[in-house]
């Protein structure tokens, strides 16, 4: 399927931060690898005036998604250090506007739309259409995309942009989203 980013777009890329990817603290096997493929959307944003949104997961030190703590994760992303970081190849322009997430402190925020106020910020920008990758494609991409769905957004998977956890998570991730209405695009699209 080919797409054109065009007026009434946004593309958001999730959580593509230091440890996430190889060498961080949770780190996603290939997670690197859709750098470049995120980094050819985000130019061809900037080229067609499109905005561009990066959510970050940005955790306070002993959050409750942490092992220590009973969650399910190590400690990751923690505010302020260098594995909260975008990943430093990664081109986020200077105009993107950064969705922080994670911050509870009583709960975790998988989808960058989870009490961040992105649905009403993309409505008032007049968004229809998101493009959306980054990782992890089976916990914060998928929330963020079912979620996105849920606000009633026209959602479209960068398909080759996004890593999983592990394959499993990735096939029941990829099911969720097309039973979900969630089209898929590569990057041969823009």
């Amino acid at each position: 399927m080919t797409q054109t980013l065009q007026s009434g777009d946004a593309l958001i890329i999730v959580d593509v931060q230091n440890d996430f990817c190889p060498g961080g603290a949770l780190p996603i096997e290939n997670g690197d690898t859709v750098i470049p493929v995120l980094n050819k959307w985000i130019a061809a944003a900037v080229a067609a005036g499109v905005p561009v949104f990066a959510s970050r997961d940005w955790h306070p030190a002993g959050h409750v998604s942490f092992a220590e703590n009973g969650g399910p994760w190590p400690p990751h992303c923690i505010q302020d250090s260098e594995g909260a970081r975008f990943h430093p190849d990664l081109a986020v322009p200077d105009t993107a506007v950064i969705v922080t997430k994670g911050v509870r402190f009583d709960q975790d925020q998988n989808s960058a739309f989870d009490e961040t106020g992105l649905a009403v910020k993309l409505r008032s920008d007049g968004i229809n259409r998101l493009f959306i990758g980054g990782l992890a494609e089976d916990v914060c991409v998928l929330a963020t995309a079912l979620e996105a769905a849920q606000e009633g957004f026209e959602i479209f998977l960068i398909a080759d942009g996004v890593r999983p956890v592990d394959s499993v998570g990735g096939d029941s991730a990829r099911l969720q989203m097309k039973n979900a209405g969630i089209q898929f695009v590569g990057t041969g699209s823009v």
